[in-house]
C-alpha cells in the first residue's frame, strides 16, 4: 500500500480526477489517500464524493482519509500532491482587478505578469511549509506540484525546499491533440518533441511515420474550419516563429508584448467568447461560475442523479502515470518541469524548464534538447528574467525586487510607465497582505537548501 497526501484537496473536480486516475492502475488499488484542505466545507464535499466513487466502483481496498492538519496528512507519505490555490478566489480577484485599473488586461493571470508574480509570492511560502513537513515527516517522498505559477513555484522549492519535486502541467498533451486535429491525423501516430518553459513550450519537432510535418503546420492551422477563430494569436506566433506553442490563445497572449495592448487591432487576436480565447478576466469568471456549479451538482453526484467519474477512464494528467512507473517499473514518457542542467543549452541553468522525461522504477530521467530555436528561446528568456527576480523576492521579502520583476514583464512593460508599475505593486501589496508573510513584518525568509542529489535521476524508498 502506498500513501498519497493531497494538499489543497478542496479542488473538487481535480482531486476526484486524480484519485480515479490512480485507481485505474490495478497495482495501486490499495492506496491510502490523505485529503487535506483549510476549507472545511470543500474538504467535506470532496471527501464524500471521493468515497462515493470508490464505493460505487467496488474499490474497497483503497481508503480515503481527510484532515485539516497538513502534518498529519504528510506523515509517512510516499507521494505528496500539491493542488493549492493560495488565497482562493478572494486573492485571485486582486491579481486580475488591480492590474486592470492600470491597463494590464490579463486573461488568466496565474503564470507571469502582475497576477502571476503575486500568485507566486503567496504560494511559495505554503510550498516551503509543505517541504519542511516533508523533510521532517516524509523525507523520501516525492512532491508532485500542480500549483501555478509552475515555473516559479518549483524553482523556489528546488532552491529552498530540500526535497524531491517535479512540476506537472497538461499543456503539452492538449497542444499535441490540437496539432493532430489540425493535420487530420490520429494523435497516437503523431510524434513530437516539445520543450521550453511552462506555458511557453514549443513543438520543435512534429513528425508522422518519419515525415517532418512542421513545414505544412501553418497551412494546416490556417485552413482548419474553426482554429483560426479560436487561436488567432497562437497561429500568428506560429506564422512569425515557425513553431507552435502549447498554451491556449488566452494564456499565450498575456506572456507577450504584442497582442493585448489597447489598439485598433486587439480584437484580431483575442477571442472574447470564452476564457481560453483570451477574454480579459475570463478565467476568474470561469472559476467563480464553476464553483457555484459544483455546489449545485454536489448532491446530485452523491445521489447518483449525475454520473461520477467512471473507473478506467484515465485522464492525460501525468501524476498517476509517474506513480505507476515508479511503483511498477512500467516506462512512461511525459513533459515535466525540472531544473535546467544543460538540457536546453540556450536557456539559463537553474531555471525551471519543461522537457520530455522518462520514468521507470529507477526514477525520472530528463532528456537532452540542445538549443531551442532562437525566437522561442528569446521569448522564454524574457519570462525567465521575471521568474528569477520573483523567486528571489519571494525567498527574501524584497519588495523592490518584486516591482523590478513586474517592470520587466513583457505585457506590463508594453503598457505601463515605471511610476504606474510602482503604484500598481503598492496597491497589490496592500490588498494581498494577509497572504504575504515574508513582506508583512513576520520576518519569514528562507535560505537556500539544496535539492537532494538524487532528486530525479534515482528514486528509492
Amino acid at each position: 500500500m502506498i500513501k498519497i497526501a493531497m494538499i489543497g484537496a478542496g479542488s473538487i473536480n481535480f482531486t476526484r480526477r486524480l484519485i480515479m486516475d490512480v485507481m485505474a492502475v490495478p497495482e495501486l488499488r490499495d492506496t491510502e489517500f490523505r485529503l487535506m484542505d483549510i476549507d472545511e466545507d470543500n474538504l467535506t464535499m470532496v471527501t464524500k464524493l471521493s468515497q462515493h466513487m470508490l464505493d460505487i466502483n467496488g474499490l474497497d481496498q483503497a481508503t480515503i482519509r481527510s484532515t485539516m492538519d497538513q502534518r498529519e496528512a504528510i506523515a509517512g507519505a510516499d507521494y505528496v500532491i500539491c493542488l493549492a490555490r493560495v488565497g482562493g478566489l478572494e486573492a485571485y480577484k486582486h491579481d486580475i482587478e488591480i492590474p486592470l485599473k492600470y491597463g494590464v488586461e490579463q486573461c488568466v493571470g496565474d503564470t507571469l505578469g502582475p497576477g502571476g508574480v503575486f500568485f507566486a509570492l503567496r504560494t511559495i511560502p505554503v510550498l516551503l511549509d509543505i517541504a519542511r513537513d516533508m523533510r521532517e515527516l516524509a523525507p523520501d517522498a516525492l512532491l508532485l506540484n500542480y500549483s501555478n505559477p509552475m515555473a516559479m513555484n518549483t524553482w523556489a522549492v528546488r532552491r529552498a525546499g530540500g526535497i524531491r519535486v517535479v512540476g506537472l502541467c497538461h499543456g503539452v498533451q492538449h497542444g499535441h491533440e490540437q496539432i493532430a486535429e489540425a493535420l487530420g491525423l490520429p494523435q497516437d501516430e503523431l510524434d513530437q518533441i516539445c520543450a521550453g518553459i511552462n506555458h511557453q513550450t514549443w513543438f520543435v519537432k512534429v513528425s508522422h511515420q518519419g515525415k517532418d510535418m512542421l513545414p505544412g503546420l501553418l497551412e494546416a492551422f490556417e485552413n482548419h474550419p474553426t482554429l483560426p477563430q479560436t487561436e488567432p494569436c497562437r497561429i500568428d506566433v506560429l506564422r512569425r516563429f515557425g513553431y507552435y506553442s502549447t498554451e491556449s490563445n488566452g494564456h499565450l497572449s498575456e506572456y507577450l508584448p504584442w497582442y493585448r495592448k489597447k489598439s485598433a487591432d486587439m480584437d484580431r487576436w483575442i477571442n472574447d467568447k470564452e476564457w481560453i480565447g483570451g477574454v480579459t478576466a475570463g478565467y476568474l469568471e470561469h472559476c467563480l461560475t464553476r464553483y457555484e456549479d459544483y455546489k449545485a451538482m454536489y448532491p446530485k453526484w452523491l445521489s447518483g442523479e449525475l454520473d461520477s467519474i467512471p473507473l478506467g477512464q484515465r485522464s492525460e494528467e501525468h501524476g498517476s502515470y509517474i506513480i505507476e512507473a515508479l511503483e511498477t517499473g512500467k516506462v512512461y514518457r511525459g513533459n515535466f518541469n525540472i531544473a535546467n542542467q544543460g538540457h536546453i543549452t540556450n536557456l539559463p541553468d537553474g531555471a525551471t524548464i519543461e522537457i520530455p522525461c522518462y520514468v521507470d522504477r529507477n526514477g525520472i530521467a530528463p532528456t537532452w534538447i540542445g538549443d531551442l530555436p532562437l525566437a522561442c528561446a528569446a521569448t522564454c528568456r524574457a519570462s525567465i528574467n521575471v521568474q528569477e527576480m520573483a523567486v528571489e523576492a519571494a525567498l527574501t521579502g524584497n519588495r523592490e525586487l518584486v516591482k523590478q520583476a513586474i517592470l520587466h514583464d513583457p505585457l506590463t512593460a508594453a503598457i505601463c510607465s515605471t511610476e504606474q508599475v510602482w503604484s500598481m505593486c503598492d496597491e497589490m501589496f496592500e490588498a494581498l497582505t494577509p497572504w504575504l508573510p515574508q513582506f508583512n513584518g513576520e520576518g519569514r525568509t528562507w535560505a537556500d537548501i539544496p535539492q537532494p542529489a538524487d532528486a530525479l535521476y534515482h528514486f528509492t524508498r
